[in-house]
């Protein structure tokens, strides 16, 4: 698989995703698009949406409901693109969101592996590719980022790091949709700064390479550590998004 083969399997998820044409995120001019409930879409995306905003960084695609699209359209036609997913331009989206009781309350930036970067890096322990039987027992909360509990139908692979039997890092590869696979990573606090994230990272996204499939890489912005992991690894930015949500769905994440 070359980088174009990635860059466009990602466009072509990103519009089953946004209800539009891969090519809408590379115009220079916002699209507008109808909130839809495609069952191609990643997993994890609310469906159907009521504002989600992607930008692969020349405009802004806004899928959204009926009822907020003119609120959501005057936002994205008010602010460049780069500007549009940070305050203090935010707080005008919340304001325009707010007679509709949501809220901005996702925000990640996502990545693509350059295939001509990405190798296996060195870890100091053992590594051990795992299938669902091999960590069916792992969701646990120290694992939470690489293996997700609440769908663990789509965990397709993992790759362990061992000191002697005692897991000490796992990355996992989540099926999140037909083309491309999510990757996530944990380590245990007193095995962390030894290179064992980027070990397993880079490792994994080569086995779901191997399988025919893309791997792709989440972290919100302000997670430094994930971020460089991911740099590290031979991932570079791709895209951002923005989901709203309703505040009684804010409010439960902030409870928990």
């Amino acid at each position: 698989m070359t980088n174009r083969d990635v860059w466009r399997a990602a466009l072509e998820q990103s519009a089953i995703d946004c209800n539009c044409r891969p090519e809408d995120f590379l115009k220079t001019e916002n699209v507008i698009t109808s909130a839809n409930a495609d069952p191609r879409a990643r997993v994890y995306l609310p469906r159907p949406v009521e504002c989600d905003l992607v930008s692969y960084g020349s405009n802004v695609v806004a899928q959204v409901s009926d009822r907020v699209r003119e609120a959501v359209t005057a936002y994205v036609n008010a602010y460049p693109a780069s500007h549009s997913f940070e305050t203090p331009h935010l707080y005008v989206l919340n304001e325009a969101l707010a007679p509709f009781r949501l809220k901005a309350c996702y925000m990640a930036e996502y990545f693509l592996p350059d295939v001509d970067r990405l190798r296996e890096l060195l870890c100091p322990y053992e590594m051990r590719l795992l299938g669902p039987a091999d960590f069916a027992g792992l969701y646990r909360p120290e694992w939470s980022n690489a293996l997700c509990a609440q769908r663990k139908e789509h965990d397709a692979l993992a790759v362990g790091a061992y000191d002697g039997e005692v897991l000490v890092g796992l990355a996992g590869a989540s099926a999140d949709c037909e083309s491309m696979w999510q990757i996530g990573v944990d380590v245990l606090p007193a095995y962390r700064r030894r290179g064992i994230a980027s070990a397993l990272t880079s490792r994994l996204a080569l086995e779901v390479f191997r399988l025919g499939k893309a791997p792709f890489y989440c972290a919100a912005w302000c997670n430094l550590k994930s971020v460089r992991n991911a740099l590290k690894c031979g991932f570079r930015p791709a895209w951002v998004e923005l989901t709203a949500r309703s505040l009684a769905h804010i409010d439960e994440l902030n409870r928990s």
